[in-house]
C-alpha cells in the first residue's frame, strides 16, 4: 500500500504513459496545474481509468496477486491497487504492477507558461507558443 503525502488530491488523470513509464497526475483541480506525480518506473501491468476521482489505495487482494504472477510469471517489486470513481455506476479498480514507484511533488503547468519558479515544470504535451 502507499502513503501519499499530505495535500488534496482529488482529482487524478495519465500524464503519460511510454513502455518505461506511467505517470499519473493529481491535483485538487487538474484542469490547469497538478501537483503529485505516481512515477511508475517499468510498469508490466496497467488496469487503470484513464480520469478517475478520489481514489481509495489499498493493499492487492491475494486474487490480484496471483493474476499479475500469471500475467507476468513472477512478483513484482510495485504492486498498487486502489478503487476510484471513473463516472460510472460502481467504483473503478485500478492496479499497477511495475519496477519502481517515485512520489513526486511540485507544480506542473498543462498550458504554455514562461519563467517557471523552482520546483514547477511544464506537463509533456504542453509546447511554446509560436
Amino acid at each position: 500500500m502507499i502513503e501519499l503525502p499530505e495535500g488534496s488530491w482529488w482529482d487524478w488523470d495519465i500524464v503519460a504513459w511510454t513502455p518505461g513509464q506511467l505517470r499519473l497526475g493529481a491535483g485538487h483541480d487538474i484542469s490547469y496545474a497538478h501537483g503529485l506525480e505516481l512515477v511508475f518506473s517499468d510498469p508490466v501491468f496497467v488496469t487503470c481509468p484513464a480520469a478517475f476521482q478520489d481514489p481509495v489505495f489499498r493493499a492487492p487482494t491475494p486474487d490480484e496477486v496471483r493474476l499479475i504472477g500469471r500475467q507476468i510469471g513472477e512478483t513484482p517489486r510495485v504492486l498498487v491497487a486502489f478503487e476510484a470513481d471513473a463516472g460510472g455506476t460502481s467504483p473503478a479498480s485500478g492496479l499497477v504492477a511495475a519496477g519502481q514507484l517515485d512520489i513526486v511533488r511540485g507544480t506542473v503547468f498543462r498550458y504554455w507558461r514562461e519563467s517557471l519558479a523552482v520546483g514547477e515544470r511544464l506537463a509533456p504535451w504542453v509546447k511554446p507558443l509560436p
